[in-house]
């Protein structure tokens, strides 16, 4: 598999995910497909401007090492998931995979909570400037065989936006039924705002759907195609500010009281497992999408929150959702 993950996270008008030619050095993985270590070690280096040739072993032959196991030139490396992360990172130092997060002491849900704050705002700000791009192009194709005719271009703007909703509706779940229920019992009331702001956004959501709907069955280029194509960015605007504005408000009040609950650290853990149960559907098949609306460094740090899990089947299926 070519690497489909861009070293620089930016949004463009329209995201593919492509492969490409990839330059030297050649690297080498072995390991079991079925081990959580290698898969996390795999992400990795695919985030590496390496050609990296995964393959799947208990044991590489005559090394003497037990998988999984880095072969660069002549260096053999295996050990821990920590000491082939900084063994990768001294090799091929861009783009940084190690978190500079700061506070390591935070609630895992806290910082679970606000990675994923971080890939909706990306993904809603790709939108924005794709549906700015389609408007100024009035409909023309931009001559990309990728994105194909003008139609075909905006079910694939519809697609996206689907996938957004669903990783959005599943977030909010996660936080009405998950954690704004333990922030209640440090601070009742205060989380009742909300849950009234998530409320607030759904008509929004559910009218830039239809707008897409709309917009899917009309004649490129006409009038009224035009005008369709119009509306379409600034209600993805109104979304983006409320996006912003809701998580701000967030990160700033209802999460900072999750330390204020004195859970203890298996408690913590269980949260964790009862938040990645609530983000089921994004989870399970939407994970690769997900994922790239992070920076590689945010990637691997929500792997590592993940694996903090008590289910490492369903850890193991997440991440092999990205390299498979």
């Amino acid at each position: 598999m070519g690497n489909c993950f861009k070293t620089l996270n930016e949004s463009t008008a329209e995201i593919v995910p492509s492969d490409f030619a990839r330059p030297s050095p050649a690297v080498r993985l072995y390991g079991s497909p079925t081990s959580s270590d290698t898969s996390y070690i795999r992400v990795a280096l695919l985030y590496k401007p390496v050609s990296l040739q995964f393959i799947p072993s208990q044991t590489p032959p005559n090394f003497g090492f037990e998988a999984p196991v880095i072969q660069y030139g002549s260096d053999l490396i295996s050990g821990s998931r920590a000491t082939m992360l900084r063994y990768v990172e001294t090799e091929f130092p861009d783009p940084p995979l190690v978190s500079s997060w700061g506070d390591e002491t935070s609630p895992l849900v806290v910082r679970v909570t606000v990675l994923q704050h971080r890939s909706v705002t990306w993904h809603v700000e790709r939108l924005v400037r794709w549906a700015e791009d389609m408007w100024r192009r009035g409909g023309k194709s931009r001559g990309d065989p990728v994105m194909g005719s003008p139609r075909m271009e905006v079910r694939k703007f519809g697609k996206n936006y689907s996938q957004l909703l669903e990783v959005m509706l599943d977030h909010a779940q996660m936080e009405e039924k998950i954690v704004f229920p333990i922030l209640e019992k440090a601070d009742r009331g205060l989380t009742k705002a909300a849950n009234e702001e998530h409320a607030r956004d759904l008509p929004i959501m559910n009218g830039i759907k239809e707008d897409i709907k709309a917009i899917g069955v009309l004649d490129s280029g006409t009038p009224i195609y035009q005008e369709a194509l119009s509306r379409l960015p600034p209600r993805l605007k109104t979304l983006q500010k409320h996006c912003r504005e809701h998580f701000k408000e967030e990160e700033r009040h209802l999460l900072s009281l999750m330390e204020a609950t004195e859970l203890s650290k298996e408690q913590h853990v269980k949260v964790l497992d009862q938040c990645l149960d609530a983000m089921h559907g994004t989870h399970s098949h939407l994970f690769r999408f997900f994922i790239e609306g992070l920076v590689p460094r945010d990637a691997m740090q929500y792997l590592d929150l993940i694996s903090r899990s008590s289910d490492q089947d369903r850890v193991l299926s997440m991440v092999n959702m990205i390299v498979e």
